[in-house]
């Protein structure tokens, strides 16, 4: 059974939701599963603006044909080569064979990579700036590399102000009926699943992402349709604005992330102590994460949030605790920068961990690191508590400048 939207009088969401997919990329949890939006347009042409994951395909085709009604699908715009959108591209062209492929010159060569030659000769290759005549529509192509994958462009509709931007402004999370950000409680329930999908998907590409931003404000935009999450027609700056922060590892807000990493829970009590101390110093937004049992992508999201950050790691074999060192690898992957990070050790012999912490954070870009590192041996001792006070003390300091 079809289950396809209407966005605009010619416009439709064709897409469908994966809630039995556990991890995206086989390496982030979606435990409120993903959506595949794919658009399709019906004009003298009939356009569609790429395709879905082969999980939901049965669906999206299903919605096609409902559409099409019979007529000939004209035309299909491959605006990002990743399977999750074009796994179902081999099908599609086979069912409608007269359908031509619209892609830059790299997405083409993905196409021979994925399906083979053949289909790959079936594609046409579209630069910066041309445009497609669809009617009263025209679509004009423009090319946004490492947004996040090299081949990567967006569509324009110039008659309607409709930016099909691919992975940009994506989010996990399945759509519940509504289509729109303004029928949901985005900032509620979406926002951390935005922020979490920029912070580990593209937010290594912020510079290209900031670059395809500079290009969207020059546009005359009234609708954003990404290829997960929801479709955009109002408050367009408010996302914009969140964009442009990620974009330029500028923190959201002004927050202190305390992240921990504990084998007995002595590492644990200090992380928990601080948390206290800050609020006592009249610290409002605390966030307190075990490393080892929150996911790592949660925990990157909330660094491209927050501020400031705290990591509290003990020794192991003679340097950081393993899933702090997971942590870290994925901050500097990430490309995180701008942020304030104070550091506490533990240690019963020989405490090195805030060394080798100190080691990863000193090779990231405008990262303040603050001299009251706090070491512990073994477990917090009631001595401890004025270094543990002098710190909560610097970092609301810091936080208020």
């Amino acid at each position: 059974m079809y289950n396809c939207r209407k966005l605009l009088p010619d416009l439709y969401w064709v897409g469908a939701n994966d809630r039995r997919l556990a991890l995206f990329e086989n390496l982030f949890p979606i435990p409120r599963g993903v959506s595949y939006n794919s658009y399709l347009l019906l004009d003298e042409k009939a356009v569609l603006l790429d395709t879905v994951d082969h999980a939901v395909s049965r669906v999206f085709l299903e919605n096609l044909e409902h559409l099409l009604a019979g007529r000939r699908l004209d035309y299909v715009i491959v605006n990002h080569m990743e399977p999750d959108h074009c796994s179902t591209l081999q099908a599609l062209l086979a069912r409608w064979p007269e359908a031509k492929a619209l892609c830059t010159a790299k997405a083409v060569q993905m196409i021979g990579q994925f399906f083979g030659p053949a289909l790959a000769e079936r594609a046409q290759t579209v630069a910066e700036g041309d445009t497609l005549c669809a009617g009263r529509h025209t679509l004009r192509f423009i090319t946004a590399p490492m947004v996040h994958w090299p081949e990567v462009m967006v569509t324009f509709d110039e008659a309607d102000g409709v930016l099909f931007s691919a992975d940009a402004f994506g989010s996990f999370g399945a759509l519940d009926g509504h289509l729109f950000a303004d029928e949901l409680d985005f900032a509620g329930r979406f926002l951390p699943d935005a922020r979490r999908y920029y912070a580990n998907i593209v937010g290594k590409y912020g510079a290209q992402a900031a670059s395809l931003l500079n290009k969207a404000a020059g546009l005359p935009i009234r609708m954003i349709c990404p290829l997960h999450g929801p479709i955009w027609r109002r408050d367009l700056g408010w996302l914009l604005e969140k964009y442009r922060r990620w974009s330029q590892w500028q923190p959201e807000e002004p927050a202190v992330l305390i992240a921990y990493a504990s084998m007995y829970g002595n590492t644990a009590d200090a992380a928990e102590c601080l948390a206290g101390l800050l609020a006592e110093a009249g610290v409002k937004r605390v966030a307190v994460y075990d490393v080892s049992g929150a996911d790592v992508s949660e925990l990157v999201g909330e660094a491209f949030r927050c501020s400031h950050l705290v990591l509290a790691a003990p020794t192991y074999n003679g340097g950081v605790y393993p899933k702090m060192e997971e942590l870290l690898a994925h901050l500097k992957a990430a490309g995180l920068q701008k942020r304030t990070v104070a550091l506490i050790e533990n240690g019963s012999w020989a405490p090195a961990a805030a060394k080798g912490m100190r080691a990863v954070l000193e090779g990231m870009k405008d990262t303040a690191l603050l001299e009251s590192t706090v070491s512990i041996k073994s477990s917090l001792a009631e001595g401890q508590l004025p270094a543990l006070r002098a710190l909560a003390a610097e970092l609301a300091g810091s936080l208020a400048q």
